[in-house]
């Protein structure tokens, strides 16, 4: 039996722990800030729900085999206590957040040779604490070799797609460069595509320019089309509609992952002697628009 214990029910993490819970060679552990008598996912297929142990103190916890992490990136020191306790001998753990520094933010934590970096791209909303709604299939990309592939492994029976990749580096920074636009619904709490203009689609496609810069710098491949496709999702985007967590988080009022979006690039800009400008000045708006909320 492989025992595999969840990090953050939200989401991503309720979802992922539903599936799993669903094929009987896993014991799913749910670690919560408070309690939860089960998990329900509406999917496309239908309602799947799962009983799991939820535990909320730490020090309750055992060594599992695996850890998933889906907490948000300024979370992580949060973290600590469950997997000073979760991560055994043999324990591996996978870091299931947005960005593209998934190791240099756990591997003080965790000996970086454990930990798996995981790029999910799963359409998902939680209504209710273990309440979520999965609207499409998921995709889960983690880097080749024996821990990814062992990781992928586990989404078999899963409505998930999970594919370990050889070029793992170009998988994250793709996802990012269409999900740096969402910083501009967030910041003017409105869709984009009915308030598109010539000044628009230049703001829209600089940000998404200067990711595909810098994540090349860094060594990925990020095609013209993937630039091209975040400013035709962007006009297209409906009246009404959500440009992603970080929009959503900013409408709830809550933190939202500013450094792991957009001031990564900026960050990463300056490492490699490339100008930002569009994501500077967009992150330094959002922040003074929503600076109790904003992560820094």
């Amino acid at each position: 039996m492989t025992t595999i214990a969840v990090i953050g029910p939200g989401a991503i993490g309720g979802t992922v722990a539903v599936w799993l819970a669903q094929d009987p060679a896993f014991t799913v552990i749910v670690c919560a800030r408070t309690p939860l008598d089960d998990l329900r996912v509406e999917t496309p297929q239908g309602v799947i729900t799962a009983r799991p142990e939820v535990l909320t103190d730490p020090g309750k916890a055992r060594a599992v085999d695996w850890v998933l992490v889906a907490t948000k990136t300024y979370d992580v020191e949060s973290t600590r206590a469950w997997l000073n306790r979760l991560v055994g001998a043999g324990t591996r753990v996978a870091i299931i957040q947005n960005g593209v520094e998934h190791v240099r933010l756990f591997e003080h934590l965790v000996p970086a040779e454990r930990l798996v970096p995981v790029m999910i791209n799963l359409p998902a909303v939680r209504n209710a604490p273990g309440r979520i709604v999965q609207r499409g299939h998921g995709i889960i990309a983690v880097p080749a070799g024996r821990n990814g592939a062992d990781f992928a492994d586990l989404f078999v029976q899963a409505e998930i797609e999970a594919a370990a990749h050889d070029d793992f580096l170009s998988q994250v920074w793709v996802k990012l460069c269409g999900n740096c636009a969402a910083i501009v619904p967030s910041l003017t709490l409105r869709a984009t595509g009915p308030v598109w203009s010539k000044d628009m689609e230049a703001i829209v496609r600089g940000l998404a320019e200067e990711c595909a810069a810098v994540g090349r710098a860094e060594g990925a491949i990020v095609p013209q089309s993937v630039i091209d496709s975040t400013v035709e999702i962007a006009r297209n985007s409906r009246e009404g509609s959500i440009a992603g967590s970080i929009h959503a988080d900013r409408l709830a009022g809550h933190k939202m992952e500013v450094d792991a979006r957009n001031g990564v690039i900026v960050r990463l800009g300056e490492k490699h002697g490339i100008a930002t400008p569009m994501n500077r000045v967009l992150v330094t708006l959002l922040a003074g628009a929503g600076s109790p909320w904003v992560e820094r």
